[in-house]
């Protein structure tokens, strides 16, 4: 199956897919459903899917837990070791926006190094805690597309990444979450990320060094996980600050996240001046 969260009359709803259209239903977002239990089923509104208006997939999540270095083309562009355990980092809900939503880069006095990172995201559907590999799997509800657009020189002020990872209105979600039934463990999912038409990554889900399923894993020793909790799984390789020179995403760029067997997020960068 397929969700989304759509916005609708003022306000934003989950929607179950069906065909070429979204069926609105009487939770606020895909997150409220999963946390709801009642599976989607229910009939009400419907909402073309080519036009609906899509809101962030999950709009406030209790968590959003972010992997760097996971991708094994992504470590050795950046001359990195293969990590022993994944690298976790964390992301702020105000961060996220829409699948085609504008993406609100700061102010060019702030920064202009601006990064593109395409990204499978696991939604959690049930509570986890201390968790085998099987309940980890058992407890995903799907997936969807994130670009952890990235801030480099913010994200590289010091030894923490979160300063360049969580600013506002510069991460989309979504369009849809497509379930696990579908997608199994996530792996064999071809990625890939272009900019202004050019395709900058290219890769496959199955070059993860830590899958979605170790990962829920490892983070349920850690902290229980909730349903709608999202967790972004790393990048692989060919992001715009290993290449020579480093390419940066401006005003009016066009970013095209996609997975296949899932869809696509497509947004356009906006500079935000400050008044």
């Amino acid at each position: 199956m397929r969700f989304a969260t759509v916005r609708h009359d003022g306000t934003t709803r989950a929607a179950r897919v069906e065909d070429d259209h979204y069926v609105v239903l009487d939770h606020a977002d895909v997150g409220e459903l999963l946390r709801s239990g009642d599976g989607g089923h229910v009939h009400g509104p419907a909402v073309d899917r080519a036009t609906a208006d899509l809101a962030p997939l999950i709009t406030h999540p209790g968590k959003i837990v972010c992997v760097g270095v996971n991708y094994r083309d992504h470590i050795e562009e950046m001359g990195r070791d293969v990590p022993p355990a994944p690298t976790y980092f964390a992301k702020f809900r105000q961060a996220l926006i829409g699948a085609h939503d504008d993406i609100a880069l700061p102010d060019p006095a702030t920064s202009t190094s601006i990064d593109w990172e395409a990204e499978l995201a696991v939604i959690i559907g049930t509570e986890l805690r201390h968790a085998s590999s099987a309940d980890a799997l058992a407890a995903i509800a799907g997936y969807t597309v994130l670009n952890d657009v990235s801030v480099r020189d913010y994200q590289r002020r010091t030894t923490q990444f979160l300063a360049g990872k969580t600013f506002e209105s510069m991460t989309p979600l979504g369009p849809e979450l497509v379930t696990r039934d579908e997608l199994g463990d996530g792996s064999g999912l071809a990625i890939r990320c272009e900019i202004d038409g050019v395709v900058k990554q290219e890769s496959n889900t199955s070059e993860l060094v830590f899958n979605a399923v170790d990962i829920v894993a490892d983070l349920s020793t850690i902290i229980t996980l909730e349903p709608g909790d999202v967790i972004a799984t790393g990048t692989p390789g060919g992001v715009g600050a290993a290449r020579t020179p480093p390419e940066w995403m401006m005003d009016g760029t066009v970013v095209r996240t996609m997975i296949d067997g899932i869809g696509e997020c497509q947004n356009v960068c906006r500079n935000q001046v400050r008044g």
